[in-house]
């Protein structure tokens, strides 16, 4: 049994490879088996080839604050990063979102692109997500809805003044001034 990553095939369980890996790469064997499974090409930082399937993950890409573990692309267009820790970490993948944060927001090299809106760490075994797309339109909304208040309390100090002008000027009219 074995799958394909980018042009190489490689065996599913070959394990003297496996028992000299660090957790870290452990993991990013492990997020690679699930990219695979998915449908995702992997492919190398140095000879990626972004038209090569619908779906390509590549790995170790560089931006401009460091290399972000996997940035996937979905019709030539980045749109995930990964974030990868070995597996001690899951219980504390929110410590890391900082740094994917990072990631996500900075220039990928070779690429002019906005920031990545899907967020991943990921241990192989435990993934968190983050969708930065939803969270910035309920940022707008969110912001829109505060001038709305604004706008309703002006309204209804508007209201009282208007309120009060109408009793002086009724009142003025009762004592004939």
């Amino acid at each position: 049994m074995g799958y394909a990553v980018g042009s190489y095939f490689v065996a599913a369980y070959i394990y003297p490879y496996f028992m000299n890996q660090n957790p870290e790469q452990l993991a990013r064997d492990e997020i690679d088996r699930q990219l695979l499974a998915c449908g995702w090409m992997i492919q190398d930082k140095k000879t990626f080839n972004l038209s090569a399937n619908i779906g390509v993950a590549i790995r170790e890409f560089q931006t401009s604050v460091g290399p972000a573990d996997y940035v996937l692309f979905v019709n030539g267009k980045p749109v995930v990063l990964i974030e990868a820790k070995r597996e001690e970490e899951g219980v504390r993948l929110t410590m890391h979102e900082d740094q994917s944060t990072e990631y996500a927001s900075a220039k990928l090299k070779y690429i002019n692109s906005d920031p990545l809106p899907f967020v991943y760490e990921s241990t192989g075994e435990l993934t968190r997500f983050t969708d930065y797309k939803q969270q910035q339109i309920v940022q707008e909304i969110e912001s829109r809805l505060s001038v709305c208040d604004k706008i309703e309390e002006t309204i209804t100090a508007s209201l009282k003044q208007a309120e009060a002008l109408r009793q002086s000027i009724l009142k003025k009219r009762l004592k004939g001034n």
